[in-house]
């Protein structure tokens, strides 16, 4: 008897499967108009006629995360820095992003710093991977990690620290209702995981910055 050969066909990414399954714009737009009418409003009304196409217009910009890759953003490192292999720290990085349990919105401020290995990255970033991690939905927890893993896999360097505060809007506008209260989350990578004195410092240069 013959052996049957069954072709596996290789595994598609996230990224594949969310291309094949995304909605049309028009789709998207009917479905805001849905939810208009599920809350009670008239979306034919004069001043929601337009309100679909501006929330999916929106909605590009907000959750452009989605289409970026932490990889090619950090691609390009430099080198040349005299032998410095100090703690780098960018402090009081802003941020929104959308709570993926409600999509109300989170804002806070992100600190991130690295030991560098051999080499840098330019500055600005570390910002622009905080900014890339907040335009998807997200929970705090899940950000702070990604954001540490995202800088250690693509620059190795000798460790990681990430600390993020926050104000969640699903706990200040919605159930419990209270408004000011905020959320820290941290994750530390290599020596600031494994060195207790790395992440004594971290947080003493946090704290310095404050009082300064």
């Amino acid at each position: 008897m013959d052996a049957i050969v069954t072709k596996i066909e290789p595994e598609k990414s996230r990224e594949t499967l969310l291309s094949e399954v995304r909605p049309s714009r028009e789709e998207a737009e009917a479905a805001v108009r849905t939810l208009l009418r599920w809350i009670g409003d008239d979306p034919a009304r004069e001043g929601l006629v337009e309100t679909p196409a501006r929330v999916v217009k929106a909605y590009e910009e907000l959750y452009s995360g989605y289409h970026k890759s932490a990889a090619d953003l950090l691609g390009r490192t430099f080198e040349e820095v005299a032998g410095y292999d100090d703690i780098v720290l960018v402090k009081d990085i802003p941020f929104h992003t959308h709570c993926e349990h409600h999509m109300v919105p989170v804002t806070g401020r992100a600190h991130v710093a690295y030991l560098p290995n051999g080499s840098v990255l330019g500055l600005s970033k570390i910002a622009r991977v905080v900014d890339l991690f907040a335009r998807r939905l997200q929970t705090q927890e899940a950000m702070t990690a990604q954001i540490a893993a995202a800088i250690q896999d693509n620059l190795d360097p000798r460790g990681v620290a990430v600390m993020i505060e926050a104000e969640h809007m699903c706990m200040s506008m919605r159930g419990i209702e209270k408004q000011g209260s905020t959320t820290m989350t941290t994750t530390f990578t290599g020596a600031f995981k494994n060195d207790p004195d790395e992440q004594v410092r971290f947080m003493t240069m946090l704290k310095i910055a404050d009082q300064g």
